[in-house]
């Protein structure tokens, strides 16, 4: 969240209109206000078992929000349909493998026990299926001999930084071709 934020400067296309979080602790709604964006925040936890009560109060703070583009960074819950079909084709998410390899959690564990040579990050336009939606772009990390899940995890969030902000520029220009880092 960060990274984009701090990248939609200058002749960017695209400017933060609220950061809003499932956690009203994490980190980035601080740093969020730091940078003067506006934040909201809804806990998820007192809407156990109860997904569309979730989302119908996430629903409240974006839509007073009207952003033009709905950017998923860090954001570890599964949304229904319904709710990604209000912001289809608006909706973006970062995801660390290479899609279609290795959907879900404990990417990097997955990647290593594979004996993968490569792995890396996926920005995609988020769809109902889980991590799936046409590929906005990649980067790609050698997998190191000595790699352990953390230390391809740390590798492969820096490209995440240097490629969300990326695909964002490009798709928020109305360019959906995809960004490939090496």
């Amino acid at each position: 969240m960060v990274a984009l934020a701090d990248s939609m400067t200058g002749d960017h296309p695209a400017r933060p209109c609220l950061v809003l979080s499932n956690d009203p602790e994490a980190g980035g709604l601080r740093a969020a206000e730091a940078r003067g964006i506006p934040t909201a925040a809804v806990d998820h936890r007192p809407f156990a078992g109860d997904r569309a009560a979730f989302e119908a109060e996430l629903l409240k703070p974006l839509q007073d929000a009207a952003p033009d583009i709905v950017c998923l960074a860090g954001f570890m819950r599964v949304l229904t349909g319904g709710f990604v079909a209000r912001f289809a084709g608006r909706m973006l998410n970062i995801h660390p493998s290479l899609l279609p390899k290795y959907r879900g959690l404990d990417t990097h564990a997955r990647a290593l026990d594979a004996g993968e040579r490569a792995h890396g990050c996926t920005v995609h336009e988020v769809t109902a299926e889980l991590d799936d939606g046409p590929i906005l772009g990649q980067a790609v990390v050698a997998v190191r001999p000595e790699e352990t899940p953390a230390s391809l995890a740390a590798r492969v969030l820096e490209q995440e930084h240097r490629l969300y902000p990326a695909v964002l520029r490009r798709f928020a220009q109305g360019d959906t071709r995809p960004v490939h880092l090496p």
